[in-house]
């Protein structure tokens, strides 16, 4: 009998050489399953073992936990995969969770920001930090997040042959390790300039000195070479109560958000959209089409001459 261990660092494994699984994928499912794997083990079952019967009651008894639509649905998800590569593997003659359909994932609608508040941060962290370095790595940040929508990770993690050369299009390397271009607004552009002619003269007294020069655009000292999620998380935080706007409602994916519903109201094309996010399906782009019916119903509700809200 394999230890559930096993099961589960084969299984990722398999999933990240074959699939292309990004991190932040394997690490939720690997928290995911060894979560069954030790409600299996409390009730004398194992990976080997548990049936069709023991998958529902395992999710009954998340949705007990008080576990979201959300987090039941990718833990079944896991689960599912888990069994269906053990059944190719040969570990198991059948696929105990095939059959088994999940919650379905709610989707809230995203909350985004005005565009008047986009500005009012990148004014706030063009005049954050501790010293000019800071000031011009945060102006950075903000200008390069709103210009182009990056997941956090993306943006964090970007290589500095990304942007050498004053590019007008920069390559990501997103989710699944797929490519997309991305254009960069001449904001961007400009708040970028000082801040790689930085990281480049860094770069270059690195190599005299016979020591490794970062290959990132936001280098720092710690384990990933660069600024990590969490810290960025942070400094989105900080902008926010300097520009004035409630931090609570401000997060990096609410820029993302911002960028996306932005161009749209300006009339750009779902799929030029969905290409920019990197949405690997349409149906991921459309609910932003619904943020903008429920702003445009809201004006009309209050600015409309014939609305209840507007007459005396």
């Amino acid at each position: 009998m394999q230890q559930p261990d096993r099961w589960i660092s084969t299984f990722l494994e398999a999933m990240a050489a074959e699939h292309g699984a990004a991190r932040n994928t394997l690490l939720s499912y690997g928290r995911d399953l060894q979560d069954f794997a030790g409600w299996l083990g409390a009730h004398k079952g194992s990976f080997e073992t548990a049936q069709r019967a023991d998958i529902e009651t395992y999710l009954v008894a998340c949705d007990a936990q008080g576990l979201s639509k959300a987090t039941r649905a990718r833990r079944l998800s896991a689960i599912r995969q888990l069994f269906r590569f053990a059944h190719e593997e040969g570990w198991r003659t059948d696929h105990p969770a095939q059959r088994i359909h999940g919650p379905g994932a709610s989707r809230a609608l995203p909350k985004t920001i005005a565009a008047d508040d986009v500005v009012r941060l990148i004014d706030a962290a063009a005049t954050s930090g501790r010293t000019d370095l800071d000031k011009q790595r945060n102006h950075a940040l903000m200008e390069l997040l709103y210009a182009t929508g990056l997941r956090v990770s993306e943006l964090v993690g970007l290589p500095l042959a990304a942007v050498l050369g004053d590019p007008r299009m920069i390559l990501v390397r997103g989710k699944g390790d797929k490519e997309r271009m991305v254009p960069l607004t001449n904001s961007a552009r400009s708040a970028l300039a000082p801040w790689i002619s930085h990281v480049q003269q860094e770069a270059a007294l690195a190599r005299k000195s016979g020591k490794p020069a970062s290959r990132f655009l936001f280098p720092s000292s710690g384990i990933e070479g660069h600024i990590t999620r969490q810290q960025f998380h942070h400094l989105v935080k900080e902008w926010s109560l300097k520009a004035g706007l409630d931090p609570a409602r401000i997060t990096p994916h609410t820029l993302r958000h911002a960028f996306a519903t932005h161009l749209l109201a300006g009339g750009a094309d779902l799929r030029v959209i969905q290409t920019l996010l990197g949405h690997a399906d349409l149906s991921t782009t459309e609910i932003y089409t619904h943020v903008l019916e429920d702003q445009l119903r809201d004006l009309v509700l209050n600015h409309h001459p014939l609305s209840t809200k507007t007459r005396p």
